[in-house]
């Protein structure tokens, strides 16, 4: 399977934020989008639309435990993550899982070129696999069952790893 059939399937629409918006705003527009990550453009006008990051909830967070909440009036470019890893659409999607796993990241953007044409997420992945395994005929109950119980299992959790 390609990165372009998830986004086939999941539509065009691209949560972003401009790099010198607030922390705040880009929060808010988060909460609208219901995202945990926004791309990051610089509008030039000798280059367009640039994508120059990305910024998620766990940026913020990190970034309100270390610095405080003076955080949020700051412009998004003072916490995203500049450079981000990406992927085309013609990518195989175990490319995308093997970034978000080396790179402990949740969101991937996709460009074509230097076309940004998509985001991929982990919840999308997940998603097409519930659909291929109930295509498979397992029901999506039935998976699901199978991973609330792997959820459940006992396994010894050392603080501060």
């Amino acid at each position: 399977m390609k990165v372009e059939d998830i986004l086939r399937k999941k539509g065009t629409r691209i949560g972003m934020v401009r790099i010198n918006e607030t922390v705040t705003t880009a929060l808010r527009l988060m909460k609208a989008e219901n995202t945990g990550a926004l791309v990051v453009k610089d509008v030039c006008r000798t280059e367009g639309n640039t994508v120059v990051g990305v910024i998620s909830e766990r940026d913020v967070v990190r970034a309100l435990v270390d610095r405080g909440p003076a955080i949020l009036d700051q412009p998004v470019s003072a916490l995203m993550t500049r450079d981000p890893y990406c992927c085309s659409p013609s990518d195989p999607v175990r490319h995308v899982l093997s970034l978000m796993d080396e790179h402990g990241i949740r969101h991937v953007p996709v460009l074509e070129g230097t076309t940004l044409v998509g985001v991929v997420s982990v919840r999308d992945l997940i998603r097409r696999q519930l659909e291929e395994l109930s295509a498979d005929g397992i029901p999506v109950a039935a998976a699901t069952a199978a991973a609330a119980a792997a959820e459940s299992w006992d396994f010894p959790v050392v603080a501060n790893q």
